[in-house]
């Protein structure tokens, strides 16, 4: 631990166990890093503590701070409000900032007599009207285009502002998609209610547009304007046709959001469904870096997009909960003026939806990192059922393989995003002891692979970099001979044992607690079994070459002035036997340890038939 971090672990040791918001800033006095704490103390030491459990962006972050200031607060739901405000005003560097490619988007509504509906990317001081913000640039476009359609509102954009000179209309018009405004047929009261009942539908009322629609069509119908009933009857069946081709995803709830976060190792992606009359109407997503647990991210996520979304819905639907519910429960009510759910469904259509929800973050991650929706889908799914804070981007395993105790060896092999990475894959020689004993082998493979880390963990790249999990091929004793390993050099990486049936197929997943069935999830299933097999197929590879150069050794030894050591240096410059054979004296005297009189007698061994 450096000067600078032993000075800010033991500023924080001296904070409150109190709720309340820590402000991190650098030696420019500049805000990086915005957080709430249910005790300061707690919370903000853990930061200056070991860095193993830290993510490469906390402990960049810890790095570039210079010192923190905090404000106590009586509650946790103050303490995020006074988050969210604070991260809102100061927009800090290492904050879940949730940023798309698509920027904010408005919904414009200009003139005066005869008004148009635009959408459009800024908002200017033009004495227009403007609706928003909203993140979807995508969805208000469509909206737009939609109500002009159904509404038959001028697209072609000219103004009427003026005196209306009757001119040829437009494409639009003789396909009724515009009503003719150029024409000099359309009254002003008319046209008016138009742009009304379209602003209507555009924030969301369509229910109740349809309501009054259907009324004033019977009414127009009874008094016998039959012009006004049809067109009204076109509005209507508009609008239908527009709902019909949206997915009905349930029926249970008529209005809501889901979200859902897909991780790699560095990167984390938000997906948000937007629901209305159980219908998706919009679809967004925004990537930033993993600074936390899934949870806690989660939290953030939420907090930072309701910051900038006006409509809330009455019911937030997540994948895999949240950290501090009820204050964001408190927090998003308060805004929304009603009460408003969070809620983490667990079986039923409302998990289907959030489903479809994980799905679109996985493919949209995996698309930017350039790797398939499978392959993130499945380390998450194995992230789930072993209970991992996060999703094992690296997975690191390990086998031992000798022949009765003899040319005892072990393989590690590595798994990046689901596939091998052999740059990465090492290979040991049992040096302790000699004999049959897995167990004992097993510890000092992970014992020197330890303090290797140790030596070389600034540089974040080989032996200095931590697994997300790591796999032994075998059982719990497995487990229980490497787990002090862990514990002596302080770290806390997943491990878990590779449970083989008795045909040696795997069959399960061995942890502390016992074993954990993985045969009906087929795709982890899949993924075990192929990190199972190749490093069996390592180990048993390395041990086979160990053993073969064993046997050559012992068939050198037989000759007189030929030791182990000397039979050795023989095969690492020749490396066959038959290249031994081949060979001059001069170019035999060439091996290391090799004398011309040795040499004599390893050539006369080899060519006595001859002569």
């Amino acid at each position: 631990m450096n000067e600078k971090r032993a000075e800010l672990r033991a500023k924080a040791m001296r904070l409150p166990l109190l709720p309340g918001v820590y402000i991190m800033k650098n030696k420019q006095n500049e805000i990086i890093y915005i957080g709430k704490a249910k005790a300061l103390k707690n919370r903000v030491s853990q930061y200056f503590g070991s860095p193993n459990g830290h993510t490469i962006k906390v402990r960049k972050m810890v790095e570039n701070m210079d010192h923190f200031d905090y404000i106590v607060t009586d509650s946790e739901f103050e303490a995020l409000v006074l988050e969210c405000s604070l991260i809102k005003q100061h927009m800090p560097k290492y904050n879940i900032l949730l940023k798309d490619d698509k920027g904010y988007s408005y919904i414009r509504v200009a003139g005066d007599k005869y008004k148009t509906i635009t959408a459009v990317l800024q908002k200017y001081d033009d004495g227009a009207e403007y609706i928003g913000p909203y993140t979807s640039s995508y969805a208000v476009k469509q909206s737009v285009d939609a109500a002009n359609k159904i509404f038959m509102l001028p697209q072609c954009g000219k103004t009427f502002d003026g005196k209306i000179t009757r001119s040829r209309p437009c494409l639009n018009y003789y396909i009724h998609q515009c009503c003719g405004v150029c024409t000099g047929k359309v009254k002003q009261k008319e046209y008016a209610e138009r742009v009304e009942e379209a602003l209507r539908f555009l924030k969301g009322d369509t229910r109740e547009i349809l309501r009054s629609m259907e009324a004033q069509m019977q009414q127009a119908a009874e008094d016998m304007d039959f012009e006004r009933a049809a067109t009204l009857r076109d509005r209507i069946r508009a609008i239908q046709r527009m709902q019909d081709k949206q997915k009905v995803v349930f029926k249970s709830v008529e209005e809501q959001d889901v979200f859902s976060i897909a991780e790699s190792e560095n990167t984390v992606c938000l997906a948000v469904l937007r629901f209305s009359d159980g219908r998706l109407f919009d679809s967004e997503h925004f990537f930033f870096d993993k600074t936390e647990s899934t949870q806690s991210m989660m939290s953030s996520a939420i907090s930072s997009y309701y910051s900038m979304q006006r409509n809330i819905p009455r019911r937030v639907t997540v994948d895999g909960g949240v950290e501090g519910q009820a204050d964001l429960e408190r927090w998003l009510s308060e805004k929304k003026g009603k009460k408003v759910v969070i809620v983490c469904p667990k079986r039923g259509e409302q998990l289907e939806v959030v489903h479809m929800c994980r799905e679109n973050a996985q493919e949209k991650l995996a698309l930017k990192l350039g790797k398939t929706g499978k392959s993130v889908a499945v380390l998450e799914e194995l992230r789930d059922l072993l209970g991992l804070e996060r999703t094992p981007n690296y997975i690191e395993s390990y086998d031992i393989s000798h022949t009765a105790g003899q040319d005892s060896v072990a393989g590690m092999v590595v798994f990046q995003d689901g596939k091998p990475l052999k740059s990465a894959y090492k290979r040991f020689k049992i040096q302790s002891f000699t004999g049959n004993d897995d167990y004992r082998a097993m510890h000092e493979v992970l014992e020197r692979r330890f303090a290797e880390y140790e030596k070389c963990k600034d540089s974040g790249e080989g032996f200095g970099r931590l697994p997300d999990l790591i796999l032994l091929d075998g059982g719990i004793g497995q487990v229980h001979a490497v787990m002090p390993v862990l514990q002596a050099h302080g770290l806390q990486v997943p491990l878990f044992g590779m449970v083989k049936d008795n045909k040696h197929r795997t069959r399960a997943i061995a942890c502390n607690g016992g074993e954990i069935e993985i045969q009906s999830k087929r795709r982890v299933f899949t993924l075990i079994s192929d990190i199972q097999e190749e490093v069996h197929r390592f180990s048993v590879a390395y041990h086979h070459s160990k053993h073969a150069k064993r046997s050559l050794a012992l068939t050198l030894t037989e000759i007189d002035g030929i030791g182990e050591n000397k039979a050795k240096a023989l095969l690492k410059h020749f490396k066959t036997l038959t290249a031994i054979r081949s060979a001059s004296v001069e170019e035999l005297c060439k091996a290391e340890g090799i004398q011309r009189k040795t040499a004599e007698k390893i050539y006369a061994y080899y060519h006595q038939e001859d002569e």
